[in-house]
């Protein structure tokens, strides 16, 4: 078993719980984490080719949503970030809209903006940012047209 959240069997079955009644309740149960709203963002298995969804909180950014690949604080991004460098075509649902979209890993000096935004909006990422070795990276959601 991995030492990350998101390779724990018991974590994976805690947000795909989540992701469903999410997804049920058109975001009513479990639309906002962390004093954040959350999203359901959807990428493609970049070894097994599969559709894995995770829940994740988010704020709006200039037409798009950012995101974070927090993975708890752990020293190792969470799989579903490597999956969308990979392919950083995407499927997002907020509430009960889904959308295809484009993921784009922000760049160093909008990060700097943006990390002090997600910060004063969810004080628990500045504790993520101490407790790595990594940069966490954050990421842009860009609604694309299908």
């Amino acid at each position: 078993m991995s030492n990350t959240p998101t390779g724990n069997p018991v974590f994976r079955l805690i947000m795909n719980v989540f992701s469903g009644l999410y997804r049920a309740t058109d975001g009513r149960i479990g639309g906002r984490m962390a004093n954040l709203n959350v999203l359901l963002l959807t990428t493609t298995g970049r070894k097994s080719g599969k559709q894995r969804t995770n829940p994740l909180g988010y704020f709006e950014h200039d037409g798009g949503y950012v995101v974070t690949a927090s993975n708890g604080g752990a020293d190792r991004h969470p799989g579903w970030f490597f999956n969308l460098e990979a392919d950083p075509n995407v499927r997002v649902r907020i509430h009960d809209k889904e959308f295809p979209a484009r993921a784009d890993v922000i760049g160093a000096e909008l990060r700097k903006k943006l990390w002090i935004r997600l910060v004063s909006l969810s004080p628990q990422y500045g504790n993520y940012a101490t407790s790595t070795k990594r940069e966490i990276p954050l990421i842009l959601l860009r609604p694309v047209k299908e």
